[in-house]
């Protein structure tokens, strides 16, 4: 049903045993699940130097709007710094933006060693807005992630559940934009 729906997901974490890593790993197999393609765009994996410096054009930043650009949906997937988003996160971001968001799901993934990230997730909504995306409003937010990760998988499984929760979502509302054009077809076709 959704085999031509494809999902991007982007870690923000550079850590070689991320559990952002991990989480996303399990949205986009749950994404697959239900039949869409995936991606993880690995941040270590793209030189991206700091925003502002050599242009918009400068690094690898093409090559990760074409991708993002190709997407169909979005999972941001972060650890939290200081109660905010990563900085390789946010250089992903200042590269791209209304080109590459516009119209789109985005789902988003906060990854913390303590408390609840809630203000993490409340910045990184705010730039997702501004740039034009549709922000889901089901938001995975993973406290003391040392006890809800273990050894490369998600271990409690209301957190689990979450995670393919999102991973699901990102699919199904995938094509949002295409709303108000699809009820209004579906409208004239009962009307008559």
């Amino acid at each position: 049903m959704y085999s031509e729906t494809h999902v991007v997901a982007v870690c923000g974490s550079l850590r070689d045993e991320s559990r952002t890593r991990i989480a996303l790993e399990e949205a986009l197999e749950a994404s697959a699940a239900i039949g869409a393609t995936t991606q993880l765009i690995d941040l270590r994996d793209y030189a991206l130097p700091q925003y502002g410096l050599d242009g918009k054009d400068a690094g690898d930043a093409p090559e990760l709007r074409a991708a993002l650009d190709a997407a169909d949906g979005i999972i941001l997937g972060t650890p939290v710094y200081h109660g905010s988003y990563s900085s390789p996160l946010k250089a992903a971001l200042d590269y791209s933006g209304r080109d590459e968001f516009r119209g789109k799901s985005v789902g988003m993934i906060a990854i913390a060693g303590g408390r609840f990230p809630t203000k993490c997730l409340e910045h990184l909504r705010n730039v997702c807005r501004h740039i034009n995306a549709w922000v889901l409003p089901t938001e995975v937010a993973i406290p003391n992630a040392n006890s809800a990760i273990e050894e490369g998988e998600i271990t409690d499984p209301a957190v689990a559940d979450r995670v393919q929760r999102l991973g699901k979502e990102v699919v199904q509302y995938a094509h949002i934009e295409r709303l108000p054009q699809l009820m209004e077809e579906s409208l004239s076709n009962h009307s008559g």
